[in-house]
């Protein structure tokens, strides 16, 4: 029987790398204005959330087990802002550059790293802990994306999942849905 460490590090790359096929298959319904709309004077533009995610990852899985998640040269609160327009392009390789940290940070994981601690922001949490908040700290961001690419679509927004009144067309377990879309 396999070890329920090892299982959970394969599921945790598993769900980071949805969650990101997720936020991509939104990011290609919308045109490039659309990344720095901002849907009131409070909300965050999805390039903000974006420029956020990757921060937060970067700091987060840059030498993971051996320093701080919170690195001295990150400026969470200038991830909030955006005074120059950055391109799709500029703020794609952000994300996918953050993502591929994550995942062969993950990749580089064994079992016994999941009971030690790490430190963010001076303050220690265990691996999983730490790895728990960031997949679901991610995961939120995630779905802002998706919620601000689907009303920037609006009626030519087509479905990420299972469609409204199409659950009994889709037998197909879930794994191995993923696994039949680009990316999953």
């Amino acid at each position: 029987m396999d070890d329920v460490r090892a299982t959970y590090i394969r599921d945790l790359a598993f769900t980071f790398r949805y969650h990101k096929s997720v936020a991509d298959r939104a990011l290609a319904q919308i045109a490039d204005e659309d990344l720095h709309t901002l849907v009131d004077g409070e909300a965050n533009s999805i390039a903000i959330i974006i420029q956020h995610v990757a921060g937060n990852l970067r700091s987060r899985y840059t030498d993971f087990l051996t320093s701080d998640g919170e690195k001295p040269d990150r400026n969470r609160d200038g991830e909030f802002e955006m005074p120059e327009r950055a391109s799709r392009i500029e703020l794609l390789a952000a994300w996918d550059r953050a993502f591929g940290l994550v995942l062969d940070t993950i990749a580089a994981l064994q079992p016994d790293d999941l009971a030690r601690t790490v430190q963010v922001r001076k303050e220690p949490f265990t691996v999983v802990e730490a790895l728990n908040r960031s997949v679901t700290h991610t995961a939120y961001h995630v779905g802002q994306i998706v919620l601000l690419a689907k009303h920037f679509c609006g009626t030519g927004w087509k479905t990420l999942t299972i469609p409204k009144g199409k659950s009994a067309e889709h037998e197909i377990p879930y794994k191995a849905r993923l696994q039949m879309r680009p990316g999953g």
